[in-house]
């Protein structure tokens, strides 16, 4: 299967949040009340996220270096060259593969004030199938679960995002000082609230078919139950940016909700796509033709695909952004390493959390899609999630997900979309 292209960047922008190396880290106390605003500086590998229960097993992290461990010498980095800058570029650019030999303990163990919250009351009567929790509101249009584990499970997405990429929690050249900011399917609501954090003159506003947000957030944010592939609520021109991260599994109509998004952006302003492809690549001839994860990633997207969800669009939403009307559209693919194969320290964190956040979510990404769209009994998912949990520790595959970053202007002249 042919590797996606990796683009470079369309754009530049001398935005002090726009640079990867720079961006500021907000921890998460969102729940901690009573609110009080977090230290904006630090290391993007301390987010409060890493103690969620569904965290890397402890002793594989444990006997590590200590943070500052991303910062030591890499005999894969540049003269001069930090690890997190090295495990960027990698990312980028392709990753290297450690030695078998290397012997790095620590990562070797395979033993392995308050919210406005327009929440409608009615979304609140949960659906609950197969032993998991899933929502109400506009019931079916999202396969997954929104329990307890489902939202340790984001939230310990959203700290391996923030150390894939330094603590950058947009790419889009947003300024210094963006005003009305909306996130769809803002699940746990972690990256708004930290959104809201970093710019405080900003109106953060987060949206999502279930009503599993904090109360206790800062002032600027707020959330409410609404499904964005409808109408939205706002006026045209209203927004400077639009977000979304993670959500292929949740949006049907991507042309669809580009065009909305286009109508409701102001001239000027942006909408930003940070999603993964969900299929296991690799580029050295170490994954097996019939390699447990392939299968499984095969079985889900075709799940997906019988009640309309497109689970491998990350590498069209460029092109669709572009036929939306946006311009300036910018497309980085990122290489997420899936376990602790790659050279680079950093990376191997990234691959650790990945690992882990695939390991935690196998049976509640694959319970909806299978049963759903396959008809298959719950039994029939047991066994298989058995041989790919294996399959996950195997580290002489030397498998990866890539991770799009697209973003695009809405031209300054546009006063609408169609």
């Amino acid at each position: 299967m042919d590797l996606p292209n990796k683009h470079d960047s369309l754009t530049d922008s001398s935005s002090k949040h726009d640079s990867l190396t720079d961006a500021p880290v907000v921890s998460d106390t969102h729940n901690e009340p009573p609110y009080e605003e977090p230290a904006r500086a630090g290391p993007a590998h301390e987010e409060s996220e890493s103690e969620s229960s569904a965290a890397p097993h402890q002793d594989e992290l444990a006997d590590a270096e200590p943070s500052t461990a991303l910062e030591h010498n890499d005999p894969s980095a540049a003269p001069g060259q930090t690890e997190s800058s090295a495990a960027l570029e990698q990312a980028e650019t392709g990753i290297e593969v450690r030695d078998p030999e290397d012997s790095d303990q620590g990562y070797e163990t395979d033993s392995d004030s308050a919210a406005s919250t327009s929440l409608a009351s009615s979304a609140r009567n949960f659906i609950f199938e197969n032993g998991r929790r899933y929502h109400s509101f506009r019931e079916g249009s999202y396969s997954f679960p929104n329990d307890d584990r489902e939202q340790d499970r984001e939230d310990l997405k959203h700290a391996m995002f923030l150390k894939l990429f330094n603590g950058t929690l947009h790419f889009a050249p947003l300024g210094d000082d963006p005003q009305e900011v909306i996130d769809l399917g803002t699940g746990t609501g972690i990256w708004a609230i930290e959104m809201a954090d970093l710019y405080p003159s900003a109106s953060v506003l987060g949206i999502d078919l279930s009503p599993i947000q904090p109360v206790w957030v800062p002032p600027n944010c707020k959330f409410m139950v609404d499904d964005a592939e409808s109408e939205w609520v706002n006026s045209p021109n209203f927004f400077d940016y639009v977000h979304t991260r993670h959500t292929v599994q949740g949006f049907r109509d991507w042309p669809l909700l580009m065009r909305q998004a286009l109508r409701h952006i102001k001239p000027g302003g942006w909408l930003e796509c940070q999603e993964i492809e969900h299929y296991p690549f690799c580029d050295d001839g170490s994954m097996a033709p019939d390699d447990p994860v392939a299968q499984y990633w095969g079985y889900v997207t075709e799940g997906l695909s019988r009640v309309g969800v497109n689970f491998r669009v990350a590498p069209l939403l460029a092109g669709m952004m572009r036929d939306a009307g946006f311009v300036n559209v910018t497309e980085r693919v990122f290489f997420v390493p899936i376990g602790t194969w790659p050279k680079n320290h950093a990376l191997r964190e990234v691959g650790l959390y990945w690992r882990e956040v695939l390991l935690e979510g196998l049976e509640a990404i694959a319970l909806g899609p299978l049963t759903r769209g396959l008809g298959w009994q719950k039994l029939d998912i047991d066994v298989l999630s058995a041989q790919v949990r294996k399959a996950y520790y195997d580290r002489t595959t030397h498998s990866f997900m890539p991770f799009y970053i697209v973003y695009g202007q809405k031209p300054t002249y546009a006063t609408g979309g169609d």
